[in-house]
């Protein structure tokens, strides 16, 4: 669906009638591609016409935290050049360095490959933030031209909570986030 689809429908005017305010609904969902199908129109209506990557990363996070269920943390971890350094969260305080190729964040940057690790303690060399941490899902945030922005990191208490359908998921939500970042660059 179209990005106005998405504002039409999540956006409404605030009583004062000159801001505009994003309005999230519950998701119902017969199954979990329908449950990120919705997800991602909330996302593309939350991120639509802003152009600050801060304010889009925190909606954003903030997004899924109320969204997602079994989930403990989601946040961004974005390059600097040299490292990950942490960005806008949901959940407890964070690792706020972390180097290419170690633990789940700094492999998916590496390897530009998305993470789904079923067991974070069978994860060579992972990184507990969180100590009740047992899944995790990261999936690289790359622009247009192949560089990389950052990780968008998903954690859940539960072992085995992400899946294929998760994968997919976190993916299409990760290009809505991304296409926010290239409208920016466009704009500017």
């Amino acid at each position: 669906m179209p990005a106005g689809f998405a504002v039409a429908r999540y956006n409404a005017p605030f009583p004062q009638g000159e801001t505009i305010m994003f309005v999230a609904a519950r998701i119902e969902a017969g199954s979990k591609s329908a449950f990120y199908d919705e997800l991602v129109q909330q996302a593309r209506g939350l991120l639509h016409g802003e152009r600050d990557r801060i304010a889009n990363a925190a909606n954003f996070a903030a997004l899924v935290w109320h969204a997602l269920p079994d989930i403990n943390w989601c946040g961004f971890y974005f390059f600097d050049g040299r490292e990950l350094v942490v960005g806008p969260f949901q959940g407890k305080p964070a690792c706020v360095r972390i180097a290419l190729g170690r633990g789940v964040c700094g492999t998916a940057a590496q390897t530009r490959a998305t993470q789904l690790v079923e067991d974070v303690d069978a994860f060579p060399g992972h990184i507990a933030c969180d100590g009740d941490s047992r899944s995790e899902i990261v999936v690289p945030l790359v622009d247009e031209r192949g560089a990389l922005i950052g990780v968008w990191d998903v954690d859940s208490p539960k072992r085995a909570r992400f899946d294929e359908d998760d994968r997919r998921g976190m993916q299409a939500l990760c290009a809505v986030f991304v296409d926010s970042l290239r409208d920016h660059a466009q704009a500017a």
